[in-house]
């Protein structure tokens, strides 16, 4: 009865994620329509879809106090982002050819480059700085310092030139209580008038207000899943919390793929790991430390977060090479591989998370902790 109560619960908080970062999607639209395409993908799109990482992380923290807080912490954003780099290009490319839209998709190569390029950077500082067994606020400090760099560059670099305004800046209209109550944050915000710069602070701080709220339960739901099924909180977080809290991401790429804005829509999901490797988990580690003092990792944690780590930058480089020589374009046959690779991805995750004793899962763990050890020996 707890697994499905817990499933049941962590489905719940997925509707209420999805439905709050619509209203904070349609104020950050507003707020950012003056921002070139592939820029807003990369910032506000990308904050915005990953707000949910960043409160998780925050409440595996705060909530557990203990090393299985951080580790739920950096299984929710590096699962998020492996969710976001194999399966949001994946849905964006089987949703554009399968609907007709194209036959293909083309994605500026400069977006390509320069977000690519910015995750690869991020992910290794992730592997030297998250070092050794213990950990402080200057770890925090120094990965949101690294996001502080990427935004300013991706700001500085937008230059001057008009930007075509393709916002609809009119909420569905209707009842307010009613739209409420069914998640319509926007209607219940707006009613039937436009936005404008005052309401769409507004709808921002009440989505931000309601994603908090989901995202307390979800870490709630997972503590409760790991403990009836006997497996560590880590590995619920790395399949289940990531999945969980990457349906705004998947859905915001969604939408702008079917607008045409390839390049937002794979610029949303590269930026949103950026936020997630050096934000979602900088900032919640930085305040915890601050606070209560150093975080004392065992020796299993040590194990686990290295091996993820490496996976997540092995997959990335991946999926960034996918893109840089598929010069005509990724096709389905793409799709279809970046699928697979995230469901290996799982089933490793699942078949560690409950030790499943299979020849092929400890060569791939003493694999990916042989150069766990090796990258982190160079700093």
């Amino acid at each position: 009865m707890a697994i499905l109560s817990s499933l049941g619960l962590i489905l719940i908080t997925c509707l209420v994620i999805w439905r709050a970062c619509d209203g904070f999607e349609m104020a950050s639209n507003y707020l950012g329509r003056h921002m070139k395409d592939g820029i807003k993908g990369a910032t506000i799109n990308a904050i915005g879809s990953s707000l949910p990482e960043l409160f998780t992380t925050i409440f595996f923290l705060f909530v557990l106090k203990d090393k299985d807080g951080f580790s739920g912490g950096i299984g929710t954003t590096a699962g998020s982002a492996v969710f976001n780099a194999m399966i949001i290009p994946a849905v964006v490319i089987v949703v554009v050819i399968g609907k007709g839209i194209s036959s293909k998709i083309e994605i500026s190569r400069k977006v390509i480059l320069r977000d690519g390029i910015a995750l690869i950077i991020a992910e290794l500082a992730l592997i030297f700085v998250i070092t050794g067994t213990t950990l402080n606020w200057t770890h925090g400090l120094v990965l949101m310092l690294l996001y502080i760099v990427y935004v300013s560059y991706m700001l500085l670099s937008q230059g001057a030139g008009d930007v075509e305004n393709e916002y609809e800046d009119e909420a569905d209209g209707g009842n307010r209580t009613v739209a409420l109550f069914k998640g319509d944050l926007a209607t219940a915000i707006l009613g039937d008038s436009k936005i404008n710069t005052t309401k769409a602070v507004l709808l921002l701080i009440v989505s931000v207000f309601f994603i908090g709220i989901a995202c307390f339960w979800l870490v709630e739901a997972c503590e409760q899943f790991g403990t009836a099924i006997g497996m560590p909180i880590y590995f619920v977080s790395v399949v289940l919390a990531s999945a969980a809290t990457s349906v705004p991401d998947t859905i915001i790429s969604y939408k702008d793929a079917m607008k045409g804005n390839y390049d937002d829509a794979v610029a949303n999901a590269l930026g949103s790991n950026i936020f997630d490797v050096c934000f979602a988990l900088g900032f919640p580690l930085f305040l915890f430390t601050l606070i209560y003092g150093p975080i004392e990792m065992s020796s299993e944690t040590i194990e686990n977060v290295g091996q993820l780590r490496i996976l997540l930058l092995i997959l990335t480089v991946v999926v960034f090479l996918i893109f840089v020589f598929a010069k005509k374009g990724v096709k389905r046959s793409h799709a279809k591989l970046l699928i697979t690779l995230y469901f290996v991805f799982v089933a490793y995750s699942i078949g560690k998370g409950i030790n499943y004793d299979l020849p092929v899962i400890r060569e791939i763990s003493a694999f990916l902790s042989a150069i766990s050890h090796w990258l982190t020996s160079l700093f």
